[in-house]
């Protein structure tokens, strides 16, 4: 008797057990699994999340690099050879000055030499480009406008490459449309290299012939741009046969390019 009330006790306290285990389980709420669709968009999402980032860096590019352009209208911007010899400590030597306090000798002599369709094309001259297309060595200096070594010498690296040359183009077509003519000439004339820590025509005119800017003579001016394709090798004050000649050639077609620079009246 004793084992069979014992017996039933413990089937008693058996069946409670499962009863408020089931009460339990019923008050849990239920934990559904992923289906496979779910799944399958999950996955999904990082391939397109990372798609998207790298779409949108390009997007977040240009839209510094034009409110630089913006502000650049109107301030006088470094170039970014500045701005690595101040980050490593480097004197620089520049002044801003505005395009009118600058020789208008210079300003020809630069064009006769670097880009003689300056005040013809749109930033960028079309017809060089086709003409050096084909060559091994790629675009020279010959198709590079002003406009391209500006945003060159104020936006991207020195150094030749397709990458470089291919974000000029784009670069030199948004600045020329927005700071027009004068500005670039006046911006270009502000940061091109000049020697060893040398920047612009006022720093470059008080450094090899000891005067202002607006006081360049014509052969003063030839000789500055004789040596703007390597300004660090040669020097304008002690000119090396080379350099003499390539002045020469640039006071010769100056006279040919005055009638061509009417883009940059006021």
């Amino acid at each position: 008797m004793v084992g069979r009330a014992f017996g039933r006790v413990n089937v008693r306290r058996g069946e409670e057990s499962q009863i408020r285990e089931g009460a339990e389980s019923a008050e849990r709420p239920l934990r559904r699994r992923p289906t496979r669709a779910a799944t399958d968009s999950a996955r999904g999402w990082r391939p397109r999340r990372i798609v998207g980032l790298v779409l949108l860096l390009p997007a977040l590019a240009f839209g510094v690099l034009l409110v630089m352009a913006l502000v650049y209208s109107a301030v006088p911007p470094p170039s970014t050879l500045m701005l690595a010899r101040w980050a490593t400590l480097r004197s620089v030597d520049r002044q801003a000055v505005p395009l009118a306090a600058i020789s208008p000798h210079l300003v020809q002599a630069v064009i006769a030499s670097e880009d003689q369709r300056f005040c013809l094309h749109d930033g960028v001259d079309w017809g060089a480009l086709r003409e050096v297309v084909d060559d091994e060595d790629g675009p020279s200096r010959g198709a590079s406008t002003i406009s391209m070594q500006t945003v060159k010498n104020v936006f991207l690296w020195p150094g030749r490459s397709v990458l470089r040359k291919g974000l000029e183009i784009p670069l030199a077509l948004g600045a020329d449309a927005l700071w027009g003519k004068r500005r670039m000439m006046e911006i270009y004339l502000n940061v091109a290299e000049w020697g060893e820590g040398v920047f612009g025509a006022e720093a470059a005119a008080r450094r090899w012939f000891g005067k202002p800017a607006r006081d360049l003579t014509r052969g003063e001016a030839a000789l500055l741009a004789a040596v703007l394709p390597n300004p660090i090798l040669r020097n304008p004050a002690l000119p090396s046969r080379g350099v003499r000649a390539a002045a020469a050639r640039i006071q010769g077609r100056m006279n040919g390019v005055a009638g061509l620079m009417g883009c940059l009246k006021r």
